[in-house]
């Protein structure tokens, strides 16, 4: 008998929830203001897992000023970065039906890290020419890796037009197999979180954003599948992650909602006090 299915259970909640968050949440934007508001967001987190140290707030003044915000005990590479972000982040998901090719990986690393590789010694949008390591983690054979993106790009493009993929899971393991290739010499943690939401996007389900404070779950998820040879770890992170992230949404809102009634509730005159 074949094994059980893992997914089946939290899958369900998942999009049951998912409903839920197009009612209450993307419902009450205006796509563009919906946008606006997820690019801060994810730009602020995602820049935040690798230590840049704009809060969302600080994010959102730099997407609204440029570089025309005072910077305060802050780096100017870390608003380059996050610059850079906001600009990938636009050429990516104006292209959300576009193929995913090496054409549109490289041109979006390119764009990502304009202002912040060259320090380094590297070209934006160029593959890495030696072998990648991060931390205590020695990455896929890079050459091998690198021979290889044409045919793993071709297979994920199989899987957007087959559409037999819950868009969720193909999303992280998309991600997981990126980031084990680790194809640049910097930059491929916020690309692969840039590509994992352009597939996402595609499908309309919202961004996985994960939290710089779960940057340590993260990682280990991402470990735990490559040491398992399993995608189990990082596909059930990204179901939890971003379950999470539309209840505190979908919480919030209701909670605004709930307090603004009560506001109103006290501001209106019974009836004894009319007239009086």
């Amino acid at each position: 008998m074949p094994d059980k299915d893992p997914f089946i259970d939290i899958r369900k909640k998942y999009d049951d929830l998912l409903s839920n968050y197009r009612e209450i949440i993307v419902a009450s934007f205006s796509p563009e203001d919906f946008r606006n508001y997820n690019e801060i967001l994810f730009s602020a987190h995602s820049c935040g897992i690798e230590g840049n140290s704009f809060s969302v707030n600080e994010t959102r003044e730099l997407k609204e000023k440029g570089y025309a915000l005072n910077l305060v005990n802050k780096t100017l590479l870390e608003a380059f970065e996050l610059m850079d972000h906001f600009k990938a982040y636009s050429y990516l998901m104006n292209r959300i039906n576009q193929e995913l090719n090496e054409d549109l990986i490289k041109e979006t690393h390119k764009i990502l890290t304009q202002n912040t590789i060259g320090h380094k010694g590297h070209v934006p949008g160029e593959y890495a020419k030696t072998q990648m390591a991060a931390g205590d983690t020695i990455f896929r054979d890079t050459k091998k890796a690198i021979a290889n993106m044409p045919k793993l790009l071709d297979s994920f493009n199989e899987e957007l037009k087959k559409n037999r993929t819950h868009p969720l899971e193909l999303s992280a393991i998309f991600h997981q197999m990126f980031i084990y290739s680790h194809p640049f010499p910097d930059g491929n943690g916020r690309l692969g979180r840039l590509i994992s939401n352009f597939i996402l996007e595609r499908y309309q389900h919202p961004h996985v954003i994960i939290l710089s404070k779960d940057k340590d779950h993260y990682i280990n998820a991402l470990k735990a599948s490559e040491k398992n040879n399993s995608m189990e770890p990082i596909i059930t992170f990204f179901y939890k992650t971003s379950m999470e992230r539309m209840e505190t949404e979908i919480s919030q809102k209701k909670n605004l909602s709930k307090n603004f009634q009560k506001g109103i509730s006290r501001e209106r005159p019974n009836n004894n006090g009319i007239g009086m």
